[in-house]
């Protein structure tokens, strides 16, 4: 049930003219230069890490399916961190917050929403790719052939801008009130549902949908991955054939528990509990501090990637002495 003083949603001229304030850190004045330096360091660093893994993975000729999937998850969170970082730290120089268009602010949610859905589905292929890796070793190079890494990847990216595209347009279909203030540093999808002139739990249920879609369903292919591989390894009675499995396994455990914990605390729960500052805090960590870790945990964990940046830095170096 529409609210009183909502805007009136005037096609000709409303969206096109309509624009949206993100307030950002404006209640942080005298840590605003701090908080800059930080996460301007930190985006740089994370540009750096995954451009590193990216060119690492590229220069190598032989790519097994599990350095293929790295190199679209560095792709995916270059694109995701770009998305949103920059007009995070716009908000940062600007005093009274920066605006957005309708238009701009619909764009960065849909690439947003897709980017991590993209993610949550790779995240589920590669389980695929550890789950056949462990429990069916001696056909794995006939099941992971590159014909079918790259169906996979295609349809991660796929079905997360499917998704993403129908959630967005759900979104931007409701009537807003006339405070156009989003309480945050992007256009995220509770701030943005928190200005929508709506009584009812209507508005929520395309959110709920793409969350079944984009967080439930990969994260239950992942599940049933890891009870058959745990299943498998209870057969394995040398500790170190153990070991060797769980080494596989363990930087990829690493990131999906550091995304479908933000993700499900972020937007698994109603629209009542929105609390703005405690959002805020989180999606900072969810969009920053995550994106950060990653390529620090594949680097240091999957020996594959660490093979291919020690090639790659080797490679650099014999060319910068002839």
């Amino acid at each position: 049930m529409p609210c009183e003083g909502c805007m009136e949603r005037d096609n000709k001229s409303t969206d096109a003219t309509m624009e949206f304030l993100l307030l950002g850190f404006s209640e942080l004045l005298c840590l605003r230069v701090l908080l800059f330096l930080i996460f301007l360091i930190i985006h740089l660093v994370t540009l750096a890490g995954n451009v590193m893994i990216f060119m690492a993975v590229v220069m190598e000729p032989s790519r097994p399916p599990m350095l293929f999937f790295l190199c679209q998850l560095s792709v995916i969170e270059l694109c995701y961190t770009l998305v949103i970082v920059p007009k995070a730290l716009l908000s940062l120089i600007v005093v009274d917050g920066s605006t957005i268009s309708f238009i701009g602010c619909a764009a960065q949610m849909h690439f947003f929403v897709a980017l991590g859905g993209a993610e949550c589905f790779l995240l589920a292929a590669m389980s695929y790719d550890r789950y056949v890796a462990i429990c069916q070793p001696l056909h794995y190079v006939a099941v992971m052939s590159e014909e079918l890494c790259l169906r996979l990847a295609v349809a991660c990216c796929l079905g997360g801008f499917a998704v993403a595209l129908g959630l967005t347009v759900a979104v931007f279909r409701l009537p807003f009130c006339q405070s156009h203030r989003i309480n945050h540093f992007f256009c995220d999808v509770p701030a943005v549902l928190h200005l929508a002139c709506t009584q009812s739990y209507t508005p929520e249920l395309p959110l709920l949908a793409a969350c079944v879609l984009l967080l439930l369903l990969p994260l239950l292919l992942i599940l049933t991955s890891y009870v058959c591989i745990a299943a498998a390894l209870l057969h394995v009675t040398s500790s170190v054939g153990r070991g060797k499995a769980f080494s596989t396994c363990v930087s990829h455990l690493a990131i999906t528990f550091l995304h479908y914990g933000c993700a499900t605390f972020m937007y698994i729960r109603p629209k009542s509990s929105y609390s703005p500052a405690r959002d805020k805090m989180v999606s900072l960590v969810y969009t920053n501090i995550t994106p950060l870790l990653y390529p620090l945990i594949y680097s240091l964990k999957n020996k594959e990637i660490r093979g291919a940046l020690r090639k790659m830095l080797r490679r650099k170096k014999i060319a910068q002495l002839n």
